[in-house]
């Protein structure tokens, strides 16, 4: 996974996830949609699969993917 990810790759992360110049992780963008995240993350979210993460975050009060799975999958 590693060799098609950046330099700046958080290794411990699905995927590519960057950091920005503070060293904080990049942020999911917004627009990534609910199966995209299912098949990233090998998850059921039980939502539509072209719900838009900023809808699930705004639907679950959370910002991190993680929290987001969670409260979703908390729900189902």
């Amino acid at each position: 996974m590693g060799d098609k990810c950046g330099p700046n790759d958080a290794a411990e992360m699905n995927g590519c996830r960057s950091r920005d110049e503070n060293g904080e992780l990049r942020h999911k963008r917004g627009d990534t949609l609910a199966r995209t995240i299912e098949k990233q993350y090998d998850v059921d979210l039980g939502v539509r699969g072209d719900a838009r993460l900023d809808t699930l975050r705004d639907r679950t009060g959370q910002t991190s993917i993680a929290g987001v799975i969670a409260a979703l999958q908390k729900h189902s």
